[in-house]
């Protein structure tokens, strides 16, 4: 679908029903979920997974990548498709995007909010923030992406598990092809947005119901920073996922399916 001219991103769009919208973490696409798109459908959901520019099969344009930038790319996608009441979702920095899309567009066409491992409102730490990685890892994380990205996914493939074995190797292979599938200009400029965001000052602005999924063993966007971005969203609510790590939807994929469907339906 076209978000503006030259850009095209690829939208998945399935089933019929109270709509259901994807957002995938970093560097994935939206097969992603694929999990989620076969449990949702069957229970009577149209699900909607929307793939950010310069990621799996959408458009690789050289320009911006940021926040602003993909919250307006949804945007547009809801009011072509004329959407109405969705429960949006993310993962990852998908969890900021969605957040962003939220505050910037006042919850256009969505009426519920869901972080899935987010790494929102802010991923990296500041001085009155203690939350998350240092800048300066992230700094590593674009160098090693210059230099091979191939070393930098195979590193992250070790930690975004809650063990060795919570994932399977098919899945781990799944995960590295689909980062391979990405831009490295696109990756690189992400990753300077995940960097730099700071939504805290737009969560007061969050008035729709608000789930939060997270693995309490995440070693990339640790459990701290959902358990103190869910203090500061009324109408919200937080779920562990004891035995997951990143990966939740798929290391604990009945569990994280489930919850999701109960929020849906409330």
């Amino acid at each position: 679908m076209e978000v503006e001219k030259n850009v095209k991103l690829h939208v998945t769009d399935v089933g019929d029903g109270k709509v259901v919208v994807l957002i995938p973490g970093w560097p994935f696409s939206d097969a992603m979920y694929d999990y989620q798109y076969q449990e949702l459908v069957d229970k009577g959901y149209r699900v909607i997974g929307i793939t950010m520019r310069g990621f799996g099969q959408s458009g690789k344009p050289y320009g911006k990548y940021n926040y602003d930038v993909f919250a307006d790319d949804i945007k547009v996608v809801l009011d072509k498709l004329d959407i109405k009441d969705a429960t949006l979702g993310g993962h990852s920095m998908g969890g900021g995007i969605v957040l962003n899309y939220v505050i910037r567009h006042n919850a256009a066409h969505v009426s519920k909010l869901a972080f899935f491992g987010g790494a929102t409102p802010l991923f990296t730490q500041r001085p009155d923030y203690s939350f998350g990685p240092k800048k300066e890892n992230i700094d590593g994380m674009i160098s090693q992406l210059k230099a091979d990205r191939t070393v930098l996914y195979e590193g992250l493939d070790k930690i975004f598990g809650a063990s060795a074995t919570s994932i399977s190797p098919g899945i781990r292979k799944w995960f590295y092809d689909m980062s391979m599938e990405a831009s490295p200009y696109a990756v690189t400029q992400c990753l300077i947005a995940l960097r730099d965001t700071d939504l805290r000052s737009g969560l007061s602005k969050v008035t729709i119901p608000v789930l939060f999924l997270h693995g309490t063993k995440d070693n990339v966007v640790p459990f701290a920073i959902a358990e103190n971005a869910q203090k500061s969203i009324k109408n919200s609510r937080l779920v562990r996922f004891e035995n997951s790590g990143h990966e939740l939807f798929v290391e604990e994929r009945v569990k994280f399916n489930t919850e999701l469907l109960k929020f849906i339906e409330e």
